[in-house]
């Protein structure tokens, strides 16, 4: 097992916002703090954010637009110098954290989430807030979630729901106070060379399943259905598998799952997020974690916010009520 201190850091596809394009952002996020009353749930807040993410500086708009085209061979795009607020509270420490209200944080990652689909959350996942609070937990240390503090397994965000992202936007308001704590992803792109022909063979058929946590009916007397972990172009597949939750179905499935998991070991980035870093990552191409950090649970704690987009809004249709944008 390679020690996550030696995961090299991601340089590739990194925007620097310059300090006046900084400026325009915030201008822009402080509109919507006082559009819909701040209500960033909904569909009012929203429609203002579409329309005030198409005036965000021509530099950011173009590099998220080439990401979206293509997302590189590391499947990550890092904007560095986005706006968040100037005085922050504590850092949130209850189970399911969310933010409701529109700040110059939210509204900074949202309409960079807009630029590449449509935001969506799930109605079983923090209450079905559109922007959620990734924070540490007391008594979920070891827990395989957003609030635990172990070393979180590379996965697909969502990888057992029909409809999971196709991006996941994570924007950094509060640094790890111990230095510990790295965002890690690893691209198919870069694992699939180091694959041998039958485990690249056995990954591409539908040998394997993954589990819904409990939140989402998990656990059920209904098996989850039975997928493939490649799919797509053999030369440039996607890939759908949670190393916690997805499970091989016989001896040769768990051969290639434990191959592929040693290629991406190997095709790790670290990222060490700091405050007014996004990090937006291809769920399609890309699995990601976490190293592993101890918490001090003073207020002082990381804290970032995430955020979804789909690509295909209507593909969604039939899992959002009322054509809203959570989904069951």
């Amino acid at each position: 097992m390679i020690k996550t201190s030696s995961f090299p850091a991601l340089t590739e596809a990194a925007v620097q916002l310059t300090d006046s394009q900084r400026e325009e952002v915030a201008l822009l996020a402080e509109e919507l703090g006082r559009a819909a009353s701040g209500a960033l749930d909904s569909p009012a807040w929203l429609a203002a954010a579409r329309a005030a993410a198409v005036r965000m500086p021509d530099q950011l708009l173009t590099a998220i637009r080439e990401f979206r085209y293509d997302a590189g061979p590391e499947g990550v795009l890092l904007v560095r110098n986005l706006p968040i607020d100037a005085e922050l509270s504590a850092t949130p420490t209850a189970l399911g954290s969310v933010q409701r209200t529109a700040t110059t944080a939210a509204g900074a990652i949202v309409m960079v989430l807009l630029q590449l689909g449509e935001v969506v959350a799930y109605r079983s996942e923090k209450s079905g807030a559109l922007v959620q609070n990734v924070v540490p937990v007391a008594g979920q240390e070891r827990q395989q979630s957003n609030a635990g503090s172990v070393r979180l397994q590379m996965h697909t965000e969502n990888a057992f729901h029909r409809n999971r992202p196709d991006y996941l936007g994570l924007l950094c308001l509060r640094t790890d106070p111990t230095g510990d704590a790295r965002l890690c992803t690893a691209s198919v792109r870069r694992a699939l060379p180091m694959l041998s022909g039958e485990a690249r063979r056995t990954l591409f058929e539908e040998r394997f399943m993954t589990e819904a946590p409990p939140s989402f009916g998990g656990s059920g007397s209904v098996p989850p259905p039975v997928h493939a972990i490649l799919r797509g172009a053999p030369e440039d597949p996607d890939v759908l598998v949670d190393f916690n939750a997805t499970h091989a179905l016989d001896d040769g499935a768990r051969r290639a799952m434990a191959e592929l998991n040693a290629a991406f070991e190997r095709a790790t980035h670290a990222l060490d997020l700091t405050a007014g870093d996004l990090a937006v990552v291809d769920n399609r191409l890309v699995v990601h974690g976490r190293t592993s950090y101890a918490p001090r649970y003073d207020g002082t704690d990381r804290w970032l916010h995430r955020v979804y987009a789909v690509a295909d809004y209507r593909r969604s249709r039939v899992d959002r009520q009322d054509a809203g944008s959570v989904l069951d």
